[in-house]
């Protein structure tokens, strides 16, 4: 029985992946670049559209604790991610055009990956499916997913602009990291510093900005707006220090132009291995481009910024999982059939990616008809895995945190503490879950 995969992003690299890995021939295929959706640009696969972050890399930390679990089954993307890895503290940031162009090379050199170019409009009736075409699904496959799944779920994805690391006014920013932790030898942030006043007229000039039309297929008030894409110019409409407890909180900073904490800040972080460009963290926007150059100018070390990229929105559709899915990502009344990526209500890009694994490594077991594979839900795998398929009458994306974890048995009341133990449970969880499927390798 052949395995199909339809969508080379992270999640459907690493479904194609993990299904050549345990010996079983793919066809994976992608329509770029015969076609492009509004957010991709180039033709390599894992293209990474929003951010270059993949998070913490700290394995007491979720978004760790999840890279660590998908190294274990052998992931693709973590590998390579560390292999072109930027300073961001202590994040993951990777150079995004070596990163898609690192994972491109893996899927096509793999001797028992066969990439076929094309728009897949169909779902293929023969063989084991994974369907990992993301938050853009083409229009004809969408529509058919929609019919067989009896409807979708929408919302609006953002990212955030990028600007070159020499039209920022070091006299007015500094670089440092929350908290002094730098990773490497000197603050991995520029920080772009705003006292009160200036805070007050950006926030207002934000509030009152031009946004840019949406799609025609949509109207803002049918808008649903995930709050980790939450784009600055509906936080800023939030209430006035909306902003100052998100992404421009000052906490952990400190001026060394004043010695004092800034009443705001507004950080930047590497999107390239040369450090030649930055982006604007947590700047989700969809304000005209024009408006973005005028109101985004108001930060002082911003005032001369050369935008390489300005941000953008874009829809994002996912499916209703619980009522669809179960915990191996496969779909519930048609077993030969299985989705993975954001599609399925995991949110980010490392998440998408973890789901591309499982559903990878069970469309092997499909095909050879063994039992799925299900992770324990006190593995992050596993629980987001439990968040896609358990009963959930107001289903929305769920991102890696500790939250979705059982708790301790023995309460810990240090964070620090808390956290390290609950990976430490992950791991061997995960360990133990993996001798009882030896033959899932």
């Amino acid at each position: 029985m052949a395995i199909t995969v339809i969508g080379a992003g992270l999640a459907g690299c690493e479904a194609a992946y993990a299904a050549a890995q345990r010996g079983e021939a793919v066809t994976l295929w992608e329509m770029k670049p015969d076609c492009y959706t509004p957010a991709h640009h180039q033709p390599l696969f894992a293209e990474l559209v929003c951010s270059n972050s993949l998070k913490a890399s700290r394995l007491e930390s979720a978004a760790g604790l999840l890279k660590e679990e998908m190294v274990r089954l052998g992931s693709l993307t973590v590998p390579v991610a560390r292999a072109c890895a930027v300073p961001a503290g202590g994040a993951l940031a990777v150079d995004r055009d070596a990163f898609s162009s690192g994972v491109t090379e893996r899927i096509r050199s793999h001797p028992l990956i066969t990439v076929r170019q094309g728009e897949v409009t169909h779902l293929p009736e023969d063989g084991v499916v994974v369907v990992a075409t993301g938050p853009l699904t083409s229009p004809a496959l969408a529509e058919e997913i929609a019919a067989l799944c009896g409807g979708g779920l929408s919302f609006y994805d953002a990212a955030a602009p990028i600007v070159t690391a020499d039209s920022v006014d070091m006299t007015s920013a500094f670089r440092a990291s929350r908290y002094d932790r730098e990773e490497s030898g000197e603050g991995d942030y520029i920080n772009c510093p705003l006292n009160k006043e200036e805070y007050e007229a950006f926030r207002e000039a934000l509030v009152g900005a031009e946004r840019a039309p949406l799609h025609a297929f949509d109207t803002p008030t049918d808008m649903k707006v995930y709050e980790g894409c939450m784009p600055i110019e509906v936080l800023a409409t939030r209430g006035h220090d909306a902003m100052r407890f998100g992404p421009m909180k000052p906490v952990g900073l400190r001026d060394p132009h004043t010695g004092h904490r800034p009443w705001a800040v507004v950080q930047l972080r590497t999107e390239n291995v040369a450090g030649t460009l930055y982006n604007l963290v947590g700047f989700q926007t969809n304000l005209k481009f024009a408006e973005q150059r005028r109101v985004f100018g108001m930060i002082p070390a911003l005032r001369h910024a050369e935008f390489m990229r300005y941000g953008v929105m874009h829809r994002n559709t996912f499916l209703n999982a619980p009522a669809l899915l179960d915990a191996a990502f496969r779909f519930k009344s048609r077993p030969t059939l299985f989705f993975a990526g954001q599609m399925t209500g995991v949110e980010g890009y490392m998440e998408s990616a973890a789901s591309g694994i499982l559903a990878g490594i069970n469309a092997v077991r499909q095909v050879r008809g063994q039992r799925m594979l299900v992770l324990p839900d006190d593995t992050m795998m596993g629980a987001l895995a439990q968040h896609v398929s358990q009963p959930n009458d107001h289903y929305q994306p769920m991102g890696a945190n500790f939250g979705i974890l059982p708790p301790l048995e023995t309460p810990i009341r240090d964070k620090k503490q808390r956290y390290a133990a609950l990976a430490r449970r992950a791991l061997d969880s995960l360990e133990e879950r993996m001798k009882q499927y030896e033959d899932h390798r």
